[in-house]
C-alpha cells in the first residue's frame, strides 16, 4: 500500500529515495542508493491500482532481488553497479548481470511512459503502451507479452492517476520531471554500460 502524502506534498515526498539522489561518479553508479531508488519507484504500480500491473511489478522486484543477493554476497566488489557486473562475470556467473539487464529494460519501460505522458499529455495506456513496444517488447517471449499487453490496457485515466500523485498539479508536475530526468539519466548510463564487452557474458 502506497504511504500516505504529507500535507502540501507529492507521493514523490514519500519516497525512501528518489533517483535525483543516487549517486553518481567516475565509477559509475552507487549500488546500494540506485536499488532504493528503483525499489521505491516500483510503488508507482501500485497507484495504477489494477492487479493486472503485478506481473511487471513482480518482475522489477525479482530483478532488484538478483543485483541486491549479488552485492550482499560480495560488498566490497559491488559499491557500484559497473563493478558488481565486472566482478560478478570474473566468477564465471551472471545471474545479477543478467537480473540488471531485464531491470534497466523495465525502468526504461518506466521512464518512456512517464515521459511520453509527460510531454504529450496522452491517456496512460497509450504511453505506457508505446513505452513498452520501445522497451520490453522486441525481449518477451509470445507467453508474457499478452501477460504485459493486459496491464497496458488497464490503467486509469491520466487524470486519476495524477491526482494520485498529489493535490496540488504544479508541485506534482515539478516533481514528475525531477525524478524522470534523473532516471532517464541512469537508464542512458547503464544501458551504454550493459552493451559494452565488459558486461557480456
Amino acid at each position: 500500500m502506497a504511504a500516505a502524502i504529507p500535507p502540501g506534498g507529492t507521493w514523490f515526498d514519500t519516497l525512501k529515495r528518489s533517483f535525483a539522489d543516487v549517486p553518481i561518479n567516475d565509477n559509475g553508479i552507487s549500488t546500494t542508493e540506485f536499488l532504493e531508488a528503483a525499489e521505491s519507484l516500483v510503488t508507482l504500480f501500485d497507484l495504477l491500482g489494477s492487479k493486472c500491473f503485478a506481473p511487471v511489478k513482480n518482475d522489477l522486484l525479482g530483478n532488484i532481488k538478483k543485483v541486491r543477493d549479488r552485492q550482499l554476497a560480495a560488498p566490497a566488489e559491488s559499491e557500484t553497479l559497473q563493478a558488481l557486473v565486472v566482478n560478478e562475470l570474473k566468477t564465471g556467473k551472471h545471474v545479477a548481470t543478467e537480473g540488471l539487464l531485464w531491470l534497466v529494460r523495465g525502468l526504461d519501460f518506466t521512464v518512456q511512459a512517464l515521459r511520453h505522458n509527460l510531454d504529450k499529455e496522452t491517456e496512460l495506456s497509450v504511453s505506457f503502451r508505446e513505452a513498452y513496444g520501445n522497451t520490453l517488447k522486441p525481449h518477451h517471449s509470445f507467453v508474457v507479452k499478452p501477460i504485459f499487453s493486459a496491464a497496458m490496457s488497464a490503467t486509469p485515466y491520466r487524470k486519476e492517476f495524477y491526482e494520485k500523485l498529489g493535490s496540488d498539479s504544479d508541485k506534482v508536475n515539478v516533481a514528475l520531471k525531477r525524478e524522470v530526468e534523473a532516471l532517464e539519466k541512469i537508464v542512458a548510463t547503464l544501458n551504454a554500460f550493459m552493451s559494452s564487452k565488459e558486461a557480456k557474458w
